[in-house]
């Protein structure tokens, strides 16, 4: 017989089909067999497990598009079977994750080791990125045919902005012939080299070594204009900018095939929450003031925005302990992206099924993705979930084998009480 679960007495979410009723999910073969309001509490003669649903959410499992791990290179930092466990845990199903280990992702063989490794090791999807250029040097393109022949699922130099835009022409067409994913960051390497805030009046009071917020801004202008030259589908990984998002707003109203997403924390967190130079808030791009916040939250509302991301990056305690300016940055996410997000919805800027939509569907669209819906024949990828059980962020209770969380002590609400990968549980609350 084939595994049969069977989800009751649920409210089914689900963004790519506009799905918001109370009903029930049946599960066969890692499967999504049925799905609707008929499937609320009526129990079927073939189910060998219910799973009362008690009326919280049901939505497909989240896609995070951008993390980073230590594997291969900085495993003590964190594995890929640490970030899937802190993955499950945060209701995400699938993680994007980033070329930047040592060695590079840069290699078919080292995509196809990436795999092979997430398969025995890690609870979740894995999905690799390739470097877009060798070693992430930004001087010389990858072999993205091969590449992605072998499993890649995107392209990008990660952290890394491509300064010589002939070398970034050259690959977003070489990208276009295979209609590959380039993924962008959107940061001049020359203004913010060696800055660790946004320039202005906090930095200024704080001594800390800045830079301009519109060097973001200034990369994205120029990536679209070679999207306009190549054709070439373009990602910006992430952007925490008003005056970035009003270029992109620009691009994609010309037709321009350009997305973006914006981290949990820049739109939850500005550059006052750095307070007493608290190295965990240290993030890159840095902190930025409140007006850009909330133009990323009014961003995603209006759907400028695509996607919202972790962009987790796991950092030990000898690099993050250190004064402000010479700290790693990067925060740890998985496990409090989805209560970030929604703190979207509890403050009526925007609905559940929209926020939702920006971690399952939008992905989904942008990465090629059979997951992040609730439809028959798509896998059941799953998360079960209390949109409004508060919640204290505390590092110590986090999975995650780094626990630099840019939330130390913040409450949110949306607790994640079960998630499923293709109908297999992999984690459950207590």
């Amino acid at each position: 017989m084939s595994r049969r679960i069977a989800f009751r007495n649920a409210r089914l979410v689900d963004p790519a089909s506009g799905l918001d009723v109370k009903g029930g999910l049946l599960v066969e073969n890692g499967r999504i067999a049925d799905v609707g309001p008929r499937l609320f509490n009526d129990a079927e003669p073939g189910d060998p497990e219910v799973v009362d649903c008690r009326g919280l959410v049901l939505a497909p499992g989240l896609i995070d598009t951008r993390v980073f791990t230590g594997e291969p290179g900085a495993e003590h930092r964190e594995s890929l079977e640490s970030a899937s466990l802190a993955a499950a845990a945060g209701g995400v199903t699938s993680m994007v994750v980033m070329p930047n280990t040592d060695p590079v992702i840069d290699e078919p063989s080292l995509v196809d080791f990436l795999l092979r490794r997430a398969a025995a090791t890690a609870r979740v999807r894995v999905l690799p990125c390739a470097a877009l250029t060798r070693g992430l040097h930004g001087e010389i393109m990858t072999e993205i045919g091969l590449l992605k022949e072998a499993g890649a699922v995107a392209f990008t130099d990660g952290d890394r902005s491509i300064a010589n835009a002939r070398v970034l022409r050259r690959a977003l067409s070489y990208a276009a012939t295979f209609d590959a994913l380039v993924i962008s960051h959107a940061e001049d390497p020359e203004l913010v080299q060696g800055a660790s805030a946004t320039e202005g009046e906090f930095a200024t009071r704080l001594g800390l070594p800045a830079a301009p917020a519109i060097a973001e801004a200034m990369m994205v202008e120029r990536d679209i204009r070679l999207v306009e030259l190549t054709g070439a589908r373009l990602h910006f990984g992430q952007i925490s900018t008003r005056a970035a998002l009003v270029a992109i707003a620009a691009a994609k109203a010309r037709g321009l095939p350009v997305t973006c997403g914006v981290s949990a924390h820049h739109l939850t967190l500005n550059e006052l929450d750095v307070g007493p130079y608290l190295t965990f808030r240290k993030v890159r791009p840095p902190l930025r003031s409140e007006a850009d916040r909330a133009a990323m939250a009014q961003g995603v509302a209006t759907g400028v925005i695509d996607v919202i991301v972790s962009s987790h990056e796991p950092q030990g305690a000898d690099t993050k302990r250190q004064p402000f300016a010479s700290a790693a940055a990067g925060t740890v996410g998985l496990e409090t992206l989805l209560a970030a997000a929604l703190s979207l919805s509890h403050g009526g800027l925007t609905s559940l099924a929209h926020v939702l939509k920006t971690l399952t569907e939008g992905p989904a669209r942008i990465f090629g993705l059979p997951t992040g819906k609730l439809a028959k024949g798509a896998p059941a990828d799953l998360v079960l979930f209390d949109e409004h059980a508060p919640f204290q962020v505390r590092s110590e209770a986090l999975h995650s084998r780094a626990r630099n969380t840019a939330f130390e002590g913040r409450t949110f609400s949306g607790v994640v009480q079960q998630t499923f990968v293709g109908g297999e549980r992999v984690f459950a609350r207590g």
